[in-house]
This record gives C-alpha cells, structure tokens and sequence, in this order.
C-alpha cells in the first residue's frame, strides 16, 4: 500500500466532531436564553443523560479532568501520603502535589499496566490515607482487591477513570467503584465536550460538597462554605457533549472493529506484544497499545520514528514515567528499581492511531509499516 492512500497525517487519536449544523441550533438556545454557564439548562440536561447512560447515581460536570481529580482529593478530605501509579498522564500525580499531598508510587501489573495490588500493602504507612489507581487505557483495575485492601486499613479510593468512559466489568460500570471516579472528557478522549471533566459520586451529600467546590464554595449568593475553585463547564462544552452521546454508541463500534483490525494484522508476531482482552470486561477501545519487544528488528524508539517519516504520528504514552519527571525523581517510592515492570513497560509502549474516523485502509497502512521489517 502507497502513501497516498493513507490521505495526509494520521494521529493517536482524533476528535470526533459532528456536522457543523447539528451544533448550529444547540448554539442559538443558548445565544436566546443568554445563559453560559453556572450551571445552565444544558449542563443539567447532560448530568442527566451521562447520569443514565453510564448507569451511575449522580455526576458532576466539570470544566477538565484535572480539577475534577483536585477536587475530588478535597471533597474527600484526602491528605498525607497517596499511594498511586507511576504509569499514568502527570494530572494523576500533579493533583496530589496541587493538594499538598505526597504521591507514593507502586509498579504496575505487567499483563493490565494497572496498579498492582500486590504491591499496595506494602507501601502503606501511618501517614497513607487513599489509594488513587488508573484504569489504564480503559482496562478496569482490579477493583474487588483494591477495595479489600482500602477496607482493611481504612483508606479511601478514588479512581482516575479518565480512559474509561463506558466501560463495564461483568457487566456494570466500573464508575461505581470506589469512593469517587473522575472522568476525562478531553478532546483526545472516547467521548469528549471539547474540554471537560465530571466526578461519578455514590449518593447526594457528597454530590453536593463538589458542587460547592467547583463554584468557589458558594451555597447561595452570600453563603461560602469553603475554599473552593471555578471548575464548571460552560454550556456550549454541555451542549457539545449532549450532541455527542447522541453518537457515542456508533463511535465505539466502529472503535472495536479497528481495534479487532489491528490484532487480526499483529497476531502471530511473537516481537510486538498486544494488551489481551479481559473476560467479563466491556471495552470502550480508547487506545492500542502495543509492546515492542527486544526481538523485533526495529528498537521502540527506531520504530516511532519511523512511523513518523510516513506522517503516522503514534505516541510512546507512557513515557516517560511520573517518577522520571524532575518534580517525582526524587522521592524514595520513585527509585527505578522500585518500579521494574512500569520502567520495562514505558521504554517498550507505543499507542497506534485509533479513533472513529480512521479507515481500515490507514490501519493497513501502518500495519504494513510494522511488518515491513520482519520480512528482511
């Protein structure tokens, strides 16, 4: 396959945007009724609607992921230490330092890239009050033993469910777990409001106490209750994510048949190892990573590249570790050596493009690209 027949750059991951004229009337209701945020009758209407379709109890929207995690920390009161994931966007880790929270980092599941829990008991100390785990490229964590863990010492757990819209473990969302699951609705994300976040909460109160948090701590015009922050999304960010669901179920199809593509056209190659698919797990197919392993004639970083000759623009997500970055590399739970399978992961880990507009003919393209040096 040339080329041309990949039709311009292909990235990890595009947004999916709907015709212009779809928008155009959701637009003009809010121009006629002149709210634009605060809590408008869009940001209602889709609490509602993500309410209902991810089968959770209650949501609050937010303006991205990363306030919604710090806010989230303070709704719970967290504080002291947080056990947490190495292999992980930095907001993960960043939300804790923002919250004067020291991040204790444990390695991760070599066949999941979840947080091991194996390894959490024994990070805990008297000073550990959560663990925050990630459902790594959507994949759930092992919530059942986390959950044993957290109840046996006492400590609470907020999931960073950021990849992980939509999906379900033996067939109910993996949201619910935990004390709260912060979701992403970035632009890169499965389903995304331009910019945007929310927090999945069990019951009303606490609810309410992040509602409070993410509008400066107001309870009416002169009632402040605490210090809290502007993280509340705009209406046109509600209106765009309502036009969204309207289309996340055809979006994620086509996601699974590219993601089933991409494995018909790796299998059989011993050197590029494939994240399995989980039994009981309802995937929303957010990303494809795959593992270049040393057998491959191509080292990871020689085979980004070269994809980047050919404008396939793939991205070694994680790398590098939290721990690496200069504001972590210090702390004691950072040594590389605590951390063998998150070091061995992130210097191996490429995520191919995948999104709902990519064809199959790309996906052979880049296919072909990956193959191309086993046939020498």
């Amino acid at each position: 396959m040339m080329d041309d027949n990949k039709k311009g750059p292909i990235y990890v991951t595009q947004p999916l945007l709907p015709p212009l004229e779809e928008f155009i009337p959701y637009l003009e209701s809010i121009w006629e009724n002149k709210i634009l945020t605060n809590g408008g009758p869009f940001h209602r209407q889709l609490e509602q609607a993500l309410c209902e379709y991810l089968d959770v109890k209650y949501i609050s929207l937010f303006t991205n992921g990363t306030l919604a995690l710090m806010t989230a920390l303070q709704a719970l009161r967290v504080t002291g230490e947080v056990i947490t994931t190495p292999y992980s966007f930095v907001a993960t880790a960043h939300s804790l330092l923002w919250n004067g929270i020291k991040p204790v980092f444990v390695d991760i599941d070599p066949l999941t890239f979840n947080l091991d829990p194996q390894k959490i008991e024994a990070a805990i100390t008297p000073h550990t009050t959560a663990i925050l785990p990630v459902h790594c490229y959507g994949h759930p964590c092992d919530v059942d033993r986390i959950e044993r863990i957290a109840d046996n010492y006492g400590l609470k757990v907020i999931y960073d469910a950021a990849h992980a819209f939509g999906v379900k473990k033996q067939g109910l969302s993996v949201l619910n777990h935990g004390d709260l699951s912060v979701l992403s609705f970035h632009a890169t994300k499965v389903f995304n409001t331009f910019e945007g976040g929310a927090i999945v909460c069990p019951d009303a109160k606490i609810k309410q106490r992040i509602d409070h948090l993410k509008n400066f701590g107001f309870v009416d015009e002169v009632t402040v209750v605490a210090p809290g922050i502007n993280g509340k999304m705009s209406e046109i960010n509600a209106a765009f994510g309502l036009l969204q669901l309207k289309n996340i179920d055809a979006a994620l199809a086509k996601r699974k048949a590219l993601d089933a593509q991409y494995r018909a056209g790796l299998a059989g190659i011993p050197s590029i190892h494939c994240l399995p698919e989980m039994p009981g797990e309802t995937a929303n197919y957010a990303y494809f990573p795959i593992l270049v392993q040393d057998s491959y004639p191509l080292g990871r970083d020689e085979l980004y590249q070269k994809l980047s000759e050919h404008e396939i623009y793939a991205r070694r997500y994680f790398y590098p570790l939290i721990s690496d970055f200069p504001m972590y590399r210090g702390m004691p739970s950072a040594v590389p050596a605590n951390l063998p399978v998150a070091q061995k992961t992130a210097k191996e880990v490429i995520c191919l493009p995948i999104y709902p507009t990519l064809s199959h003919e790309q996906v052979n393209f880049i296919l072909s690209l990956i193959t191309a040096p086993l046939a020498r």
